[in-house]
């Protein structure tokens, strides 16, 4: 298999992908449920040698037309939200760069600026409203419960699924002082989509190429074109992405022992790469396994994107039930950030 150059890898290798259908069914469902088709999982499979090339759509077709601003989703042109997302995206794509990338790295990935819990966190979010989203204006921790419970309604046998819904932004603590201290981000570098760095950035991305003038990666002989550091078909997680809550949160699950299905924990990591698993930017990067982790990104992104107009959930009501896969994933007690 193809890597990226090895003087600019990631310096956490992502671990070895297996999205095997079966290996992704709840570890204590597969006994009880093995005579039953009962599952949300199990009842799209389909009789035939196709039975594992899975379509998402086909389960679970919701999706809501309009926002809680009675607007279309991911409007980038008139939102009630424009001046700030539009600015928070400009300014991201001129600054998000390869050096900037490796220091944030060499910074965070260090886990030593705490130690807190899951549900901490969570309620730390409860002062951060994304400035990159034209679709949501609420606390960025009531997001995560409507996210999480979307999910759930639609996949009620897979609490690891739940989970991610409730885990997917918690990187966003980035940008909030009682976790970075004197090395709080300014939400360009926390929030919004992604992008691979060290290469050219796509048309695809929001607000289009013109938005990346003045990066000085475009003025890299390397960088600045097409396949920049990467071989074709390197895998997309050997991609090095744009700083944010993203990879943050991936490689903290990581560090700190999560056992989320790897599909859930790539759920995570590029949840945001909306050029490559929306637009289909930057395709020649994928490699033969990346096919099926898109399947499972998209089917994600399907509810948190479209549960932002969903009724504000009860959040102290709810706590219990996800502390409880909290603990079963291995991440109970204070976690290192």
């Amino acid at each position: 298999a193809h890597s990226c150059v090895e003087q600019f890898a990631s310096p956490c290798v992502p671990r070895a992908m297996s999205l095997v259908v079966e290996s992704l069914i709840e570890p204590d469902m597969k006994q009880e449920d093995s005579a039953s088709d009962s599952t949300a999982l199990e009842s799209g499979r389909e009789s035939s040698s196709q039975d594992m090339c899975l379509s998402f759509e086909a389960f679970h077709d919701w999706k809501p037309e309009e926002n809680v601003f009675g607007d279309t989703f991911r409007n980038y042109e008139d939102s009630k939200r424009q001046e700030i997302v539009q600015k928070t995206y400009y300014t991201m794509h001129s600054k998000q760069t390869m050096e900037f990338g490796q220091k944030q790295r060499e910074q965070w990935l260090k886990f030593d600026k705490g130690e807190f819990t899951i549900m901490e966190m969570i309620e730390l979010l409860d002062k951060l409203v994304d400035d990159s989203d034209p679709d949501n204006d609420l606390p960025n921790s009531i997001h995560d419960f409507q996210t999480a419970e979307r999910i759930r309604e639609q996949w009620p046998d897979h609490g690891w699924f739940h989970l991610v819904g409730l885990l997917h932004d918690m990187g966003k603590v980035l940008a909030l002082p009682e976790v970075a201290g004197e090395h709080v981000l300014e939400h360009w570098a926390v929030v919004g989509d992604t992008f691979p760095i060290g290469c050219a950035p796509a048309d695809e991305c929001v607000f289009g190429f013109k938005s990346f003038e003045g990066n000085p990666d475009l003025e890299h002989p390397v960088f600045s074109t097409k396949d920049g550091i990467y071989k074709p078909g390197c895998g997309i997680s050997n991609l090095m992405m744009s700083w944010g809550h993203d990879e943050y949160m991936y490689q903290v699950l990581n560090e700190n022992g999560c056992t989320i299905p790897e599909a859930g924990l790539h759920m995570i990591r590029f949840h945001s790469f909306y050029p490559w698993h929306d637009r289909r930017a930057f395709t020649q990067f994928e490699g033969p396994e990346d096919a099926e982790m898109m399947k499972w990104v998209k089917e994600f992104n399907k509810f948190d994107l479209h549960s932002k107009g969903d009724s504000i959930p009860d959040v102290t009501a709810l706590k219990p039930y996800y502390q409880s896969l909290v603990e079963k994933y291995g991440l109970g007690g204070k976690l290192r950030w």
